[in-house]
C-alpha cells in the first residue's frame, strides 16, 4: 500500500486545521496532490473557517480514504494561501486556472470561471507535505 498513490488517486478528502481554542476543524474538500511537486492543492473562498484558521496557523492534514474504505493516507504541513484576487487575468486568479486545469482539464469558458474566481473571493490553498502516512486494511 502506498499512501502516496492513494492520495494522488482520492479527489475527496478532509482537510483538517486548528480554530484559535485549539480545536480541530474539519471541512469536506476536493484536493489535487501533486507528487512530483509535493503539494497538495484546494480551491476554496476567503473568510471560510478553514481559511481564517490557516491565515493564523498554517498548520494542516488531508486525510482521504479508499472508495471500499479499507485503505486511508494522510499528508501533513504547512499551507500557503493565494488569493483572492480582484483581477481575472492577476496572478491569484491565475493560479487557480492553472490549479482546475491539473485538476480536472480544461474549462468549457475560461471568461466566466475567471469572473466567477472574483466574485466568490476564491483561494488557493497549498499544502506543502512534509510527511505522509497511511494505512491499508487487510
Amino acid at each position: 500500500h502506498d499512501p502516496h498513490a492513494l492520495l494522488a488517486a482520492s479527489d475527496l478528502g478532509v482537510l483538517a486545521t486548528l480554530k484559535s481554542d485549539g480545536r480541530p476543524q474539519l471541512s469536506p474538500v476536493q484536493p489535487h496532490y501533486d507528487r512530483g511537486a509535493g503539494v497538495v492543492r484546494v480551491s476554496s473562498r476567503a473568510g471560510l473557517a478553514k481559511t481564517a484558521n490557516l491565515r493564523r496557523d498554517a498548520r494542516a492534514a488531508l486525510e482521504v480514504t479508499s472508495p471500499d474504505g479499507r485503505a486511508w493516507a494522510t499528508a501533513e504541513g504547512t499551507v500557503t494561501i493565494t488569493g483572492p484576487g480582484d483581477d481575472p487575468r492577476g496572478p491569484e486568479v491565475e493560479a487557480l486556472v492553472d490549479h482546475y486545469r491539473a485538476a480536472a482539464g480544461e474549462h468549457p469558458d475560461w471568461e466566466e470561471y475567471r469572473q466567477v474566481m472574483v466574485e466568490d473571493r476564491r483561494v488557493l490553498i497549498t499544502l506543502a507535505v512534509e510527511h505522509v502516512y497511511g494505512e491499508h486494511i487487510g
